[in-house]
């Protein structure tokens, strides 16, 4: 899959650009400091890499293969342009569904809160998630692939746009309030996504969209309660853990 291949490292790369960018920024424009721990970066970092291998393992193929093999009635005009934007609407939805299955579902949430238990957030945060939720995702988007049958090059912007929105939000770059709360009535801001991140379960199953703010207003999800300085994160009642408990947690026993 030659074509897939450099598509895919053009737009991962451009992804990884941003996720640079906005690390560098928020060492220089922080805005809750010091908070950065290298310790932390490293036990980030290592899902992060641990996923890549998946991803090319796993995750791209199954993709490849459900863009190739998608129910075949979209109509004409879901194409080009148009149907890109459409493609990435439906997307965007979807992983707001799916993130909210994740807090609902205990066996989800039991790999999904490897993400939470980091009770301090940058951009590492965006890419710190367990294997395990990895593959789940992979296998359900795969059925909104074939479903809607959508072909491979919007399932990759999509992708790109998830990791740039996901470190954005997940950063801790310091915003002029009136950008902030202008880019939150469209997109997910650090603000929005922070409270999300509140070690206060009630927060914590709040905010749950990626790219787009309107999800959680349109679904009764969105939190009325704004990021503090002060603000605790984290899992309710939970501390963080080393790397090596982190990834045998989903299989504890009690772990949700």
């Amino acid at each position: 899959m030659p074509d897939v291949t450099d598509h895919l490292i053009l737009i991962k790369g451009v992804a990884l650009g941003v996720l640079v960018v906005l690390f560098l920024a928020e060492r220089l424009l922080p805005s809750v400091p010091g908070t950065f721990r290298w310790p932390r970066l490293v036990r980030n970092l290592a899902f992060w890499a641990g996923n890549s291998l998946l991803s090319l393992a796993v995750v791209v193929p199954v993709t490849v293969f459900a863009a190739r093999h998608g129910l075949g009635w979209r109509p004409e005009w879901w194409s080009g342009l148009p149907g890109l934007g459409l493609d990435l609407l439906l997307l965007d939805c979807w992983i707001y569904g799916w993130h909210r299955l994740n807090h609902v579902i205990p066996f989800l949430w039991r790999f999904h809160q490897v993400h939470h238990r980091d009770q301090a957030l940058d951009v590492s945060t965006s890419v710190r998630f367990h294997p395990g939720e990895v593959l789940l995702s992979a296998l359900v988007r795969a059925g909104v692939i074939v479903l809607f049958g959508m072909p491979l090059e919007s399932v990759l912007i999509f992708e790109a746009l998830v990791l740039m929105a996901a470190a954005f939000q997940h950063s801790n770059l310091r915003l002029a309030p009136w950008l902030e709360r202008g880019l939150s009535r469209v997109i997910v801001t650090p603000g929005i996504h922070w409270v999300h991140h509140h070690d206060r379960r009630a927060e914590t199953d709040s905010n749950y969209a990626t790219i787009l703010s309107v999800w959680d207003r349109l679904f009764a999800s969105a939190s009325p309660t704004q990021r503090t300085p002060a603000m605790t994160l984290g899992v309710e009642g939970e501390p963080e853990l080393p790397l090596g408990r982190l990834a045998v947690l989903p299989f504890r026993k009690g772990s949700d």
